[in-house]
């Protein structure tokens, strides 16, 4: 695919370029809780408009029904892109029509603007593919070139992700580019051994790349919610944890394959139980325990992977030259129950091998544990489409700009 680089070198200057970023922000109300994919999509706005472009930014936020939604504005986040770019950004109170249209027309050279939410717009979803066009063809027209850099939603086959590359002079971001060079090294000639941790709430989220890794990695360890299923798969109760019954054939079926095929996958053996969830916002101290694995007690919920267990994790992952980490280990955001994760981010801090962490949660994870963001090797600002890509699916964002 064509690179930002590439466009840099052929000029910019008073060209309209579409920046399809992904500004996908936690929100408290109108207050950005992490602005870490903001701060991702920086380096590809600000060469463009140091070069003299043009900047249209568009982004989704959230799940809104195709229509306008005040509580999924994008308007926080061009607040504060601007902050970060230290310059006025205008917003767009709409995708594509009357204010879009405006903003895009006055702005000079070198200035940015942002579009209000695509979701706002039925056609940026639609599985109707005329439907789809349609909404391509009107963002085409506030626009001259493509610049994709919104990783975390190359996984989609959306109108500005997948149809409007094909409509424009199209590149890819710095961002989308430094990712994908991440993901070969996990993929392609991988340096050994190569340790894949897995967590997260659900086993059903991560079978196909299970699946998938059982034939590439070393080692697998498995925490969060989705190990109550593994453990159970094992015959050990798990009290009230979470558990996912109907995956417990498949996870028998990869228990199995794992030993056939000499990669370890390895299970808590303590975790840390409570009586009920805690409550994330108060996060005052609650009553819990850290028990063996196989003796959980009846009615208890397990929280966290235990302490013994975090030693056994950061041992296996000591000696890794490869590591990807996608899921927390427990329910981080209460201190009670944040320790297993914090000993799998600090092993993945010591390690000397290459460390990736896999976006989403733990991406969250590791910026409220109050880690340093440099200390790991790379941090992903799209977790399904890291997993996705991880299980060999092409990615329509992706081979959007490959066309």
């Amino acid at each position: 695919m064509k690179t930002i680089d590439e466009l840099l070198a052929e000029g910019v200057a008073g060209k309209r370029v579409f920046v399809r970023a992904d500004l996908n922000v936690p929100l408290a109300g109108t207050t950005i809780t992490d602005d870490g994919r903001i701060r991702a999509v920086l380096p590809t706005v600000k060469a463009l408009a140091e070069a003299g472009a043009r900047v249209v930014v568009a982004s989704h936020l959230g799940r809104p029904k195709g229509a306008p939604d005040p509580a999924f504005s994008l308007a926080p986040a061009a607040a504060r892109l601007g902050e970060l770019l230290g310059a006025d950004v205008a917003f767009a109170t709409d995708t594509v029509g009357d204010s879009a249209t405006a903003t895009v027309a006055g702005l000079a050279d070198g200035r940015v603007a942002v579009l209000e939410n695509l979701r706002f717009n039925a056609g940026e979803t639609s599985k109707d593919d005329a439907e789809r066009a349609a909404f391509a063809d009107r963002l085409a027209a506030l626009a001259d070139v493509y610049v994709g850099d919104g990783f975390g939603a190359v996984h989609r086959g959306h109108a500005s992700v997948y149809d409007l590359p094909g409509k424009l002079p199209h590149y890819a971001g710095y961002l989308i580019a430094t990712e994908v060079g991440v993901l070969k090294k996990l993929t392609e000639d991988v340096a050994r051994p190569y340790v894949v941790a897995l967590g997260g709430s659900k086993v059903s989220d991560k079978l196909a790349v299970i699946d998938e890794l059982l034939g590439k990695a070393d080692r697998i360890l498995i925490g969060g919610g989705m190990a109550f299923t593994f453990l159970k798969a094992q015959g050990h109760e798990v009290g009230a944890s979470l558990l996912q019954e109907d995956q417990i054939p498949a996870v028998i079926e990869y228990l199995e394959r794992a030993e056939k095929q000499g990669v370890e996958l390895v299970l808590p053996v303590d975790v840390v139980v409570s009586p009920g969830f805690p409550d994330l916002k108060a996060k005052a101290p609650t009553e819990h325990a850290a028990v063996d694995a196989d003796k959980m007690p009846e009615g208890q919920l397990g929280l966290d992977i235990g302490p013994k267990t975090g030693e056994l994790y950061a041992g296996k992952l000591a000696d890794a030259a490869t590591v990807f980490w996608n899921g927390p280990m427990g329910v981080f955001e209460h201190p009670d129950y944040a320790e297993g994760t914090k000993a799998v981010a600090q092993a993945l801090v010591d390690s000397d091998g290459f460390t990736v962490v896999g976006g989403g949660d733990s991406a969250a994870a590791v910026r409220t544990l109050g880690f340093d963001e440099n200390a790991f090797g790379h941090i992903s600002t799209g977790g399904g489409a890291s997993l996705e890509y991880l299980e060999g699916k092409t990615l329509p964002g992706l081979a959007a700009l490959e066309g």
